[in-house]
């Protein structure tokens, strides 16, 4: 009998193992979810409540990344230097009490204008630091090179054409805390209401910082927007979830324009089309594993808001030395995103109607030539 237990037993490690090592190793990019996307209790595709298991972020990987204060202080340094074209301002707070600063980029800041609007989030999850390092060089090239780009033209357009804003950092306590949720522990990206996960649907129970978005989402109205990730390089498109939980492809009423944008995206990239695990280089995010109380399926859902979900380092925090090569990596398939994609269009072309009259025509306008082109070389291309 003692001979049968034993056998038993290690048969049944055997099977445990074996299924631990066959959880997917990009899963901490997203959210950390088992393929099934059965929760598990710890890191499942419900939960919100994260367990210290990470691997320990030293005092030597955070040197030469920006602090909170370096942070803030950069945001501020940079709305002096270009007053012309941006504006500073604060969606809300953490828990800590850390301002959630917003850099918007334009050549009419702070006005309502008929132009689409366009928003960068970084540093959703703490532990993943690049994408507010990355949004603050863009700031600074779309600020450096407005009317002095002429090969691409890409500052111009986009200062003079729609509402960019920036969000370097979601999350700045568990940046500081050097984890991946916020101070009181819980995962940023399993907090949104969630179309499959009702649980979610009380705001008054989210954290203060997807409070801050939700808010910001319904008083801006974006046209489009991405959030700025690590640990995988590839660009995810709802929906995130599937409504039987299982992995599947799981497309939204506009997944063509969703794989349209994604494309734009990986195509621009130094090597994130090549991929060998995403082809193209983009993925639905339910095919890929599923996740429930994402960001980016609210944003869709319920701000009218087409969002994608950029991982742009293979690494969650890789070396400071690395950031510049990352960003340069990184910086056509950002500027080529908003700078060509996304114009939301009323009534006939070159006239805009009052938003009673508005319809969602989308209107994708691909740049085919120099900046002082007429706009009828524009191409249109509709995918409604």
């Amino acid at each position: 009998m003692a001979i049968s237990r034993l056998g038993f037993l290690s048969l049944l490690l055997l099977v445990l193992l074996r299924a631990f090592a066959s959880l997917p190793t990009q899963a901490a990019a997203r959210g950390g979810s088992d393929s099934s996307g059965i929760d598990n209790g710890k890191h499942g595709a419900f939960s919100r409540i994260l367990l210290e298991d990470n691997p320990e972020i030293t005092e030597e990987m955070t040197r030469g990344y920006m602090s909170n204060s370096e942070l803030e202080n950069a945001i501020q340094g940079f709305g002096n230097k270009c007053s012309n074209v941006s504006r500073i301002y604060s969606i809300g707070r953490s828990v800590n009490g850390s301002p959630l600063w917003v850099i918007e980029v334009s050549d009419k800041p702070g006005q309502k204008e008929a132009e689409p609007a366009f928003k960068f989030i970084g540093n959703v999850h703490g532990d993943e630091p690049v994408g507010r390092e990355v949004l603050m060089q863009l700031a600074y090239w779309l600020c450096d090179n407005y009317l002095k780009d002429p090969l691409v033209c890409k500052a111009t357009l986009i200062v003079e054409n729609m509402h960019l804003h920036i969000l370097p950092t979601m999350n700045p306590d568990g940046f500081a805390l050097r984890r991946r949720g916020n101070a009181n522990n819980i995962d940023l990206n399993r907090d949104f209401p969630d179309q499959f996960f009702p649980i979610n649907d009380e705001i008054s129970f989210r954290q203060p910082e997807t409070r801050a978005i939700i808010n910001w989402i319904k008083q801006e109205h974006f046209t489009a927007s991405a959030s700025l990730h690590g640990g995988a390089l590839v660009a995810n498109y709802p929906w995130d979830g599937s409504r039987d939980k299982r992995k599947q492809y799981y497309g939204c009423p506009d997944d063509k324009t969703f794989r349209y944008m994604a494309s734009v995206y990986s195509q621009s990239h130094y090597n994130m089309s090549l991929s060998k695990e995403f082809k193209g280089g983009i993925t639905n995010g339910a095919l890929w594993y599923p996740i429930y109380g994402g960001m980016q399926d609210w944003n869709y859902i319920h701000g009218g808001c087409f969002e994608l979900t950029l991982e742009i380092s293979d690494l969650k925090w890789p070396k400071a030395s690395e950031l510049l090569v990352i960003w340069e990596q990184n910086k056509m398939s950002m500027l080529n995103l908003v700078a060509s994609l996304v114009k939301l269009v009323c009534g006939l072309r070159h006239r805009v109607l009052p938003s009673s009259f508005c319809t969602r025509v989308w209107i994708i306008y691909w740049y085919l030539t120099s900046c002082d082109a007429d706009r009828s070389s524009w191409k249109d291309i509709c995918f409604r």
